[in-house]
């Protein structure tokens, strides 16, 4: 059997499962790569290799076992020095190297915005032991926020209020972050009226956007996200315009194709760049329910370089995330047909995860109303409606 093109997929989370959807609906054949068997992705893939990213010598095995046309990474800890050589030998690497490797680190993507682009950005600092925090702190003033310059879903992060909380968040985020170094990043805390995901699509006929999604977030991760998110023209276009200039920049020696997730936060009229990640957003997935061609769609059409709309609408709609709350490789999932009976307008994504932990998502519940607002409350409905149920030996 033919294919439109082989993707080598780092990473196989709950993104990657509907990614993989997407790309083999276009006639893709995708081989998942994580560092665990049975990652959500593998389940829908063509082929599966078990590694950690951070390999390189792994990575390097994978890319010549299967000579992939494009290489997408899914997750931030890749070793990205071995894509850059890739990159260099003419591998395709999505969105490219440079972006790959300029998101790994929150440092990085920060440090070019702010210093490199002249984005707005709120104070921040770095800090590679506590003695350093406690001098950035000293800089920033409180309250601030600290986060692991590598880690996902909001693992590490914490509000520190004032000077006796600041060790305490100093371990957290040593405990929580991934790679091989210890750092982390300080900012100021900003009192924002709300925050944004502005889903960019980079593809071969320019740049389009999606809708501004809005979220809110808890212990760093969201829990409930909904498009479109209210958003005066005049915040909007400072948005837009700063997302162009970040994507546009990440290039490097890539074509620059795919889906980002751009963060920001909201005061008044003012926008400041939070984040960025050169892939489909955990906050995108309510584009599942509100969008004809969702993130996931619009991600594999735009690497593949196949038409990419220049104009992307979307419905009220909204998402709410299905959490477990321990340990387990022993449970089951129940009140399914609770949350679908709720509403004609109501879905659920079960990740296929195959183990469980505190807060990881575990599923989403997704929803469609005549408002934002209602989606919200409808989706949150339907997500307390599905119920993890542990195995005696996991309690």
């Amino acid at each position: 059997m033919s294919h439109i093109a082989t993707i080598l997929l780092l990473g196989s989370g709950e993104l990657g499962r509907e990614f993989v959807i997407a790309a083999k609906r276009l006639g893709a054949r995708v081989i998942a790569c994580d560092s665990y068997d049975n990652a959500p992705a593998m389940q829908m893939a063509d082929g599966r290799e078990v590694f950690s990213m951070l390999d390189g010598a792994a990575l390097r095995a994978a890319v010549g076992k299967h000579r992939p046309d494009l290489i997408v990474p899914e997750i931030e800890a890749i070793r990205t020095e071995v894509l850059a050589d890739l990159e260099a030998e003419s591998f395709t690497i999505v969105p490219s190297a440079r972006a790959a490797q300029l998101t790994m680190n929150r440092d990085a993507i920060r440090d070019l915005a702010a210093g490199g682009l002249g984005l707005v950005t709120s104070q921040y600092g770095y800090a590679e032991s506590f003695t350093e925090t406690r001098a950035v702190a000293d800089r920033i003033g409180y309250p601030l926020v600290m986060k692991p310059v590598m880690s996902s879903s909001g693992k590490g992060q914490s509000k520190v209020e004032n000077a006796e909380a600041l060790e305490a968040a100093w371990d957290y985020a040593v405990a929580n972050m991934r790679g091989d170094r210890a750092r982390v990043i300080c900012e100021q805390f900003i009192a924002f009226d709300y925050e944004i995901t502005l889903l960019t699509v980079r593809h071969k006929n320019g740049i389009s956007f999606c809708p501004p999604i809005g979220h809110r977030q808890e212990r760093g991760d969201y829990r409930e996200s909904w498009q479109p998110a209210a958003m005066s023209p005049a915040a909007l276009a400072k948005a837009q315009d700063m997302a162009a200039t970040v994507v546009m920049a990440l290039q490097g020696g890539g074509r620059g194709w795919g889906l980002y997730g751009v963060e920001f936060f909201v005061k008044g009229e003012d926008v400041i760049f939070s984040e960025l990640s050169p892939r489909p957003h955990d906050t995108g997935m309510v584009t599942l329910a509100s969008q004809d061609l969702n993130e996931f769609d619009l991600h594999a059409r735009a690497i593949l370089g196949l038409p990419t709309p220049g104009s992307i609408t979307s419905r009220p709609a909204a998402s709410a995330v299905i959490l477990a709350d321990r340990d387990s490789d022993d449970f089951a999932f129940e009140g399914l047909a609770d949350a679908l009976a709720l509403s004609p307008e109501v879905d659920v994504r079960i990740f296929g995860k195959p183990v469980t932990r505190p807060y990881r998502r575990m599923g989403v519940a997704l929803a469609r109303a005549d408002t934002a607002v209602d989606a919200v409350s409808l989706a949150k409905q339907a997500a307390d409606a599905v119920r993890i149920v542990y195995s005696p030996k996991a309690d």
